[in-house]
């Protein structure tokens, strides 16, 4: 099955502060999940999973926040999951995505997490919870990639 991809370009009037910069270094030197951001480039949305308690944890862990293991393996969500709630965005968008509004953004379950997520390709009034959705990935000009999901009908 192929999975979406989309290159966007971030405005280059607007040069966000590390810190609001939405989409996060993604290297092994600024981040101990890089191989969450390895794995979207390759196509594969993963996460983190405890080997203790055996509980699936979003957003990807290095101690789980329910026993404190630091025992935790990678494991693969799939691609496919439904819309558990949604909503628009019409006006409040972040810096950099106020030229999208509106745009839609939901709750996704999928792989037995429930994660947030913009919703690409959909009109709020054409979504309704229970909506299958697809993995679609994103990648920004200097390499840095993220998630995002497309309706399926």
């Amino acid at each position: 099955m192929e999975i979406k991809r989309e290159k966007i370009k971030q405005t280059g009037q607007i040069k966000l502060p590390f810190m609001l910069d939405f989409y996060p270094l993604q290297d092994e030197k600024n981040t101990r999940i890089a191989q969450f951001f390895k794995n979207l480039k390759e196509g594969r949305l993963t996460t983190t999973k405890c080997r203790r308690c055996e509980k699936p944890l979003w957003a990807p862990r290095i101690v789980c926040p329910h026993c404190l293991s630091e025992d935790l393996e990678w494991i693969d969500l799939g691609t496919d999951g439904y819309l558990y709630a949604f909503t628009e965005i019409r006006i409040g968008a972040p810096l950099g995505f106020t030229q999208d509004v509106p745009f839609c953004v939901g709750l996704v379950k999928i792989g037995g997490v429930m994660l947030s997520a913009r919703i690409d390709d959909a009109k709020y009034e054409d979504l309704k919870i229970g909506d299958k959705v697809r993995l679609k990935i994103v990648e920004l000009e200097d390499g840095r990639v993220f998630y995002r999901f497309t309706p399926t009908k």
